[in-house]
């Protein structure tokens, strides 16, 4: 059994890093995920599927889970269409036909051979059964002439016992290659030793002590280690189950030629029977392996017993990666990806990349990015919503300084007084320090590391806090923004929310004294806050009522009567609904002359509170740019027709223009000259 224990035993190698994620690697990037899952959910995905989406897409630099599904089936499809399972049977007839013209060719030399034996030899040989298993049966009893064809016959037997053992013994088949008598009864051993420890598990009389003592003893044939009984048992039904496809694959004929030339196996039949045994246990035990599947393997290299069903295990693993990658089944989770199996089928930088998605889908979940609500779906957090609404404003910044040769100098107000707060300095901040803040920071962060040294202080960036100033005047700002029908079907809905999010970013971080409140209006309308509003799903409910967003945005307006009020409508169509006095919406197309004289009378009030107002009109239609100029000039309004990607900068540029003490205009020229000092030329 020596050559057979040397051939077996597994070798020491070195593995993956597999305690955790690699140390050595870059910390994940979440800007590009935040980004793109936030577009998500403002077109109207929950932030659970908005992550998927992107889990799904990958990003830039990253391959995502598609692209893993699609190698994964490119793998699969090449496995089916190069091989076919006739490997086995070829050759063995090719090691028959060699018998067999060896011998013919050592009776036609042999001169010593009595004619009659010659002849007798010579009519066995023509009268073979053209089934493989058939002569090989018929020959079992011959008188071989040539030592050279009795020994290319014997190969048969040989080959069948080891490729029978292949295929539930990965590698037996090159590692009793030339085995002794002793090998192979070494061999029938470990078979009855192990269906008696399976037969004894089966009737629940297994022990611990039982399975130690059988790998004590033949350890050699199981290079997997398996530790328990249950690893030993599903290493083996996953082997037997993936043979059994084979067979299950095959023709007819060709389960019969194997089936008959099985029993020649090792010249005995004693193997068989054991095999049958062992697969009959662990069909038993485990049911749930695929024992009934099959493929259709019509490729050009043929494929021997054992290596047939080591490439049907890897066309289940990467069935089982297949799903796996698609994540399509209740509680899926991105470490449910078996990164080993993995990198077995399609290579390390594969499994590199799923790692690194299951750290992003970690990130996203541990970061505060995402939070599970009380109905139990994932929402993006506050500090989810604050960094996409930076990312939007740095976007709207680009924009409009690109455009007006204007920078983004970050200031929170031109020129009042300190308000008595605080915060982090950012580039371009020209206010003063706050030196107790920054240097009680410094101390603070030092303090950790053993305090100052050499007697002083040191100050890095993150420490330095800088004196807020407020604006000489704050501002009530609405901003109405349409949530009709047209808005989802012209593609307007993601720009609008994009441009409500920057404001609101806008305000709360750089003007926290102004006040502003969203009003979404399409049939009805409806004060949201900025979570709600980018949640918001497509309104498919026909209707424009403007008369309602004007009533609730005055109704904000006389809550701040000190205020400068600011109206900013956003809207691509004409009023078509109003409230009746009893509180119900009135629809009508083309509008109504009494939901136009509504408006009108709201947007009148909103005149005489002092608002600055101004008009986003989207789209090109005739009727509604007549409408809102006609409004606008009845305001002594703006009207802006930005296209869709300039929709935030125009917003946040009339916001800032019409927020100054100069009480500008509203358009883009008032943003570079404007009391606010957000933008300066």
């Amino acid at each position: 059994m020596a050559r057979a224990n040397r051939r077996l035993t597994r070798a020491s190698r070195y593995g993956r890093y597999v305690d955790g994620p690699d140390p050595l690697a870059p910390p994940v990037d979440l800007s590009e995920a935040l980004d793109q899952i936030g577009e998500d959910v403002m077109a109207g995905y929950s932030p659970e599927r908005a992550m998927r989406e992107f889990l799904r897409r990958g990003g830039r630099d990253q391959a995502g889970l598609d692209d893993l599904a699609r190698r994964v089936q490119d793998k699969r499809r090449e496995l089916a269409q190069k091989h076919n399972l006739d490997g086995t049977l070829q050759e063995i007839k090719e090691l028959l036909d060699r018998a067999v013209l060896t011998e013919r060719k050592q009776l036609a030399r042999d001169v010593d051979l009595d004619d009659a034996d010659r002849t007798l030899a010579e009519m066995q040989l023509d009268h073979l059964p053209a089934s493989p298993a058939g002569a090989v049966s018929e020959l079992n009893g011959y008188r071989w002439q040539s030592s050279e064809a009795r020994e290319d016959f014997e190969k048969i037997k040989d080959l069948l016992g080891r490729e029978m053992l292949d295929q539930r013994f990965a590698g037996m088949k090159n590692a009793l290659e030339n085995a002794t008598d002793e090998d192979r009864a070494a061999i029938n051993e470990m078979l009855d030793d192990l269906n008696r420890l399976l037969e004894s598990h089966r009737s629940g009389e297994g022990t611990q002590e039982q399975f130690d003592e059988f790998m004590a003893q033949h350890g050699e044939f199981f290079p997997e280690d398996p530790q328990t009984i249950d690893e030993l048992l599903d290493a083996l039904a996953q082997r037997s189950a993936a043979a059994q496809r084979m067979r299950n694959s095959m023709t007819a004929e060709q389960r019969a030629e194997l089936d008959g030339l099985a029993q020649q196996a090792f010249g005995s039949p004693e193997l068989m029977q054991s095999l049958a045994q062992l697969d009959g246990n662990l069909q038993a035990m485990r049911p749930g392996e695929d024992w009934g599947g099959s493929e259709r393997m019509d490729g050009q290299e043929g494929l021997g017993l054992g290596d047939g069903t080591g490439v049907f295990q890897d066309i289940a693993d990467l069935d089982e990666l297949a799903e796996q990658l698609a994540q399509s089944y209740d509680g899926s989770r991105m470490d449910d990806l078996d990164l080993d199996k993995l990198s077995r089928q399609l290579g390390d930088e594969a499994a590199v990349d799923a790692r690194t998605l299951q750290q992003l889908e970690k990130a996203l979940r541990d970061s505060g990015t995402l939070k599970r609500g009380s109905d139990g779906q994932l929402k993006l957090t506050p500090k989810a919503m604050r960094q996409l609404g930076k990312a939007l404003l740095r976007d709207v910044a680009d924009k409009m300084s690109g455009r007006q040769g204007a920078r983004d100098v970050r200031q929170s107000g031109a020129a009042g007084e300190r308000s008595g707060a605080t915060r982090e300095w950012a580039f371009g901040d020209t206010e003063p320090w706050d030196v107790t803040r920054t240097v009680t920071n410094a101390l603070t962060r030092t303090a950790g590391e053993g305090g100052a040294t050499g007697g002083g202080v040191r100050i890095e960036i993150g420490d330095v806090e800088v004196q807020e100033t407020e604006a000489r005047t704050q501002a009530c700002v609405a901003l109405l923004v349409d949530t009709s029908f047209s808005m989802a079907m012209d593609g307007r809905w993601v720009p609008m929310k994009r441009t409500a999010l920057a404001l609101h970013t806008l305000i709360k971080s750089r003007f926290r004294g102004d006040d502003l409140q969203l009003i979404a209006f399409g049939r009805h309308a409806e004060v949201m806050d900025i979570e709600q509003l980018t949640g918001l799903d497509a309104m498919y409910a026909k209707g424009t009522n403007l008369h309602h967003a004007l009533l609730l945005a005055n109704r904000h307006f006389r809550k701040h009567p000190n205020a400068q009020p600011v109206l900013l409508i956003v809207t691509d169509g004409e009023p078509t609904s109003h409230l009746e006095s009893s509180g119900e919406v009135y629809f009508e197309y083309p509008p109504h002359p009494l939901t136009v004289a509504y408006a009108v009378r709201e947007l009148d009030n909103a005149t005489r509170l002092g608002a600055q107002t101004t008009f986003f009109r989207l789209g090109e239609d005739p009727g509604l740019a007549r409408f809102v100029q006609q409004m606008a000039t009845r305001a002594g309004g703006t009207v802006v027709a930005p296209e869709l990607d300039d929709l935030g900068a125009a917003v946040v540029g009339s916001y800032l223009g019409s927020r100054g003490p100069r009480g500008g205009s509203g358009g883009f020229g008032d943003v570079l000259g404007g009391g606010r000092g957000f933008w300066a030329g």
